[in-house]
This record gives C-alpha cells, structure tokens and sequence, in this order.
C-alpha cells in the first residue's frame, strides 16, 4: 500500500462531492474548462480509473520477458558448437546458420533485442506509475487539507429530507473548480508521459524482421566431407 492507496477513501470522498458541483456546471471562463475539454472526464472518476494502475504487475513483466532471453541463449549455444564437415552442404548450412544466429541474437533488431526492449518499456511503465501515483497523492494530500475542501464539504453537506438542488457557479462551484483544476492537472502531466513513453520506445519495439542470408551460388562439383 502506498501514499496513494492510503488517501484513496477520504480522496475519493472529497472528488465525488466535486464531481456533484462540477456536473451542475462550473464557473465560466473558468481554467478548469479547458483540462475538462482534454481529459473529457471528471476528477473522481478519473482518479477512481488510475487508483486501478499499479507499478508491481509491470515490473514483474519486465523480469518474466528477461528470463525468456535465456532460451534464446541456448539456442544460439547450439548454433554455434562446431560442425565436423565441409563442401558446397556446409557451406549452405553455414550461411543459413549464420542468418539464423543474426535473427536470433545480434543487435537491437534481433528477437533478443526486441525482448530486452520490451523488458525495458515494462520498467519504463513500472516507474511512470511509480511517480504518477505519488504526485497524485501529493496533489490529493494539498487539496483535503485546503480551505477549498471545507467549501466544498459544507456545500454538499445538506440536513436529512433537506432538498439539494445544485445550481451553476452556485456555493462551493469555485471552489470545486479550483480543486478539479489540481487533481486534472497532475493527471494530464500523467498521461503526457505515458504518450512520450510510447513514443519513444515503439520504434524498438517493431517487428523483428528475418534478414535472408547472402548465399552464394552452390556448386556441384566438390565433394562433402564429414569429419568424426
């Protein structure tokens, strides 16, 4: 459990008290407009959707990919353990197996490399969720304990069989405006960083595409040799 599981009740409480005054429209000209534009979501329930990412599942994909490479490793053991024959049929199998061996394990566009890229954007996401879990935390920590939650507690705190009518830019508006401002606001530095993460790591994680060997042209007229 982290800063962020620990304020998700009274968060929550809060964000829904919010999202009641924000759905009967917030202040005009408002900064708020324009994150609710983008986001096209209200804060609790975008908080609700992000409490869900968890930076543990990510982190251990990245180490399930990793062990993977170590089969890749075996095979390429095998490839390489010297082969006893020569002729025009070793020299076939030699550049097939040397194609092979490339696909196999030889630079980022190797099916290794693509495993270790896709291990590293695992351990890219594990820390983006990681540090966006803890701003937002920060962000719901700031606003709990700001004069705007009193406002916004004490508008959407109504005696029992009292009638609740909320009314545009009435009691508490503002403040619930000013609020969902904060909390959008950290979530949209959030998710900007999930997009450059993707950005950045797609053209690494492509398909790994065969490359033909460069075969020469076979002869007939030399002799196989095996050697035991």
């Amino acid at each position: 459990m982290d800063a962020l599981d620990r304020l998700a009740e009274p968060g929550l409480d809060l964000l829904r008290r919010v999202d009641t005054l924000l759905a009967a429209g917030a202040p005009e000209g408002h900064r708020v407009w324009p994150l609710l534009r983008r986001m096209q979501v209200l804060p609790g329930e975008a908080v609700r959707h992000f409490l869900d990412l968890h930076p543990v599942p990510l982190a251990t994909a990245g180490h399930a990919v990793r062990r993977l490479v170590r089969g890749y490793d075996d095979a390429c053991a095998a490839l390489t353990d010297p082969v006893l024959w020569s002729g025009p049929a070793s020299s076939a199998y030699g550049q097939e197996r040397a194609a092979l061996l490339r696909h196999l394990d030889e630079g980022p566009d190797s099916l290794v490399g693509r495993l270790e890229s896709t291990a590293g954007y695992a351990d890219a996401l594990a820390d983006w969720v990681e540090g966006s879990r803890l701003a937002l935390a920060r962000a719901l920590a700031d606003v709990l304990r700001s004069t705007e939650a009193v406002a916004v507690v004490a508008a959407t705190s109504v005696p029992a069989g009292a009638a609740r009518r909320q009314e545009p830019a009435g009691p508490g508006a503002i403040e619930a405006a000013e609020i969902a401002t904060r909390v959008l606001a950290v979530l949209g530095v959030a998710y900007d960083g999930a997009e450059t993460l993707l950005r950045e790591w797609a053209p690494s994680m492509a398909e790994s595409r065969w490359r033909a060997p460069v075969t020469e042209r076979p002869r007939y007229d030399t002799p196989t040799r095996i050697g035991w």
